[in-house]
Parts: C-alpha cells; sequence; structure tokens
C-alpha cells in the first residue's frame, strides 16, 4: 500500500469516526447523606420548651442586637442555621404577626410562591403559621407561634451557601419536617 493509500484510508477513517454528535452532561450535585430523624427536648427555663432534632445544636444568639432568650438551632452538616428569636408580648400580638410577615414577603423579589400553614391548637395554646418560600430565596422558610397573650417566638432558617432551589430542595424537605415538629411540640412556660 502506497502512501496515498494510507493518506487516503487515514482521511476517510476520521470523516467516519466523527459522524456522532456530543451531548455534554449536565453539571451534577452531590449526594447528601440525611441522618435518621431522631428528637431530644430543649428546655429554656423563662420562655419555652420544644423538640430539636439529635442532629442540631443550639447555641445563643451573640449578634450585636439579639437579646437575652434568643437562640440558634445550628445544623452543621447542612450548613442550615435557624434563627429563634423570642419576645414576651405586652398587647403588641398584632404588631409582631405583622412584623413576620412583613419579613417574609421580603423574599418575595426572588420566590417562585410563597405558601402559608396555620397551626392552632387550643388545647396546647399554639397558634402560628408557616412560611413556605419557594425559589431561589435566601430563606426556605420562617413562621411564628404564639399562645397569643404571653409569648412570641419567630424561626427563620438560612444556609451558609447560594441559594439554588434545585441542589438544596432535598435539603428543605428533609428540614420541614424538623419545623412542624418543633411548633407542634412548644409548651410555653
Amino acid at each position: 500500500m502506497t502512501k496515498r493509500n494510507w493518506f487516503i484510508l487515514l482521511i476517510f477513517l476520521l470523516i467516519i469516526s466523527c459522524s456522532e454528535s456530543y451531548t455534554p452532561k449536565p453539571r451534577a450535585y452531590f449526594r447528601i447523606e440525611f441522618p435518621e430523624k431522631a428528637y431530644v427536648k430543649f428546655e429554656n427555663e423563662e420562655t419555652c420548651n420544644f423538640e430539636i432534632p439529635k442532629y442540631c445544636f443550639v447555641e445563643k444568639d451573640t449578634s450585636k442586637n439579639a437579646e437575652t432568650n434568643w437562640r440558634n438551632l445550628v445544623f452543621p452538616k447542612l450548613k442550615g442555621k435557624l434563627y429563634l428569636t423570642y419576645k414576651p408580648l405586652n398587647n403588641d400580638l398584632s404588631k409582631y404577626m405583622e412584623d413576620s410577615r412583613t419579613l417574609a414577603y421580603k423574599h418575595a423579589i426572588k420566590a417562585d410562591a410563597i405558601t402559608e400553614q396555620v397551626f392552632i391548637d387550643p388545647k396546647k395554646k399554639i397558634y402560628g403559621i408557616l412560611y413556605e418560600i419557594k425559589g431561589n430565596a435566601a430563606s426556605p422558610y420562617q413562621f411564628f407561634a404564639t399562645d397569643s397573650t404571653k409569648h412570641f417566638l419567630r424561626g427563620s432558617l438560612y444556609f451558609n451557601v447560594y441559594p439554588n432551589k434545585d441542589s438544596l430542595a432535598p435539603v428543605f424537605d428533609f428540614i420541614k419536617p424538623d419545623i412542624v415538629h418543633l411548633i407542634e411540640t412548644i409548651e410555653w412556660k
């Protein structure tokens, strides 16, 4: 076989080998291993008790404007923090409820939708609303709970990552029952 024939054969092989089109693979996200659901009781002598997940811990809020009974639930493996602010009521329930609603709806700019889940348990004196903020908002869940006369507890969940609803959706779905459980297990002092 001559050089010319080899050259023609090589060109022919290159042409038929490049007939398949290349399709890039989509970017994948890391697999997240979730811990088993289990709860422990958190007790605060002054305000209220409630159950929290075993896979988080409570820290005192040490930010500049923090008040005495403000706490944070830290989810270290999920890079999340649920900020809990407590206020004693003094005929100002409507003000705190409106503040909670306003703070939740500030995320409407980035949200695809905001849904509200109402909690009413007259026996335990738990009344509240859980705001689920869908989309690429900074906080996927915010809530308030009150006994309507003496106590007001507000919570807002944030993650220490860029908000991406697609990659964080499994984490949101995992933590939502924990927040609901916290609200439903409140015992006011």
